[in-house]
């Protein structure tokens, strides 16, 4: 079974700055049909994401989970299956100090990618990546996963993120599309 790595913030939803909360989520148009189409094609769904907005201060991991916990039962019902969720709360320079240290799950550190390999049996080689980030696109290419697809909403994203990713794409479900197109 294939496995498909997703971003949250910018990818999934409006990257409006340190998403904390259900009422400051808003899911991008065609994520939920993309989700859906994922599912209904048998892949695993893995977001692993950077959420330094703990370590900020800006909301708690209390705060956290429960967004993610929402997110996971709106998309449920919508007939979404999310795998799991994989996040860092962690920056080094943070205002929180449980959470201001060097880790290596912080993208571009493959950290979240490899704990979800070891705890689901996955192979990076059956792998795809989608995120809007060079760190997203550097995670993937660290582990070998070959398929890397980079959303960038304003066509404008630096140069490194063109480099390490195999496709670009306007929206997560033009890129499901893509890569659903011969299923």
């Amino acid at each position: 079974m294939k496995t498909v790595f997703l971003d949250r913030d910018g990818v999934i939803n409006d990257d409006t700055g340190y998403v904390g909360s259900w009422d400051e989520f808003y899911f991008l148009p065609g994520v939920i049909e993309a989700l859906k189409i994922l599912t209904e094609k048998g892949f695993n769904i893995i977001i692993v994401t950077n959420q330094s907005g703990i370590a900020r201060g800006y909301y708690s991991e209390d705060e956290y989970f429960r967004l993610e916990r929402k997110i996971t039962e709106y998309l449920k019902a919508k007939g979404v299956f999310i795998t799991a969720t994989y996040y860092c709360p962690h920056l080094i320079r943070g205002l929180v100090k449980t959470y201001s240290i060097d880790c290596d799950c912080r993208k571009p550190s493959p950290g979240m990618l490899v704990q979800a390999a070891k705890e689901h049996n996955l192979d990076f080689s059956q792998a795809i990546m989608i995120g809007d980030k060079a760190t997203d696109m550097e995670a993937a290419h660290s582990v070998d996963i070959p398929e890397r697809y980079f959303i960038d909403l304003s066509m404008s994203a630096d140069e490194k993120s063109y480099e390490l990713s195999t496709e670009r794409f306007e929206s997560l479900f033009d890129s499901v599309k893509f890569l659903t197109r011969a299923s």
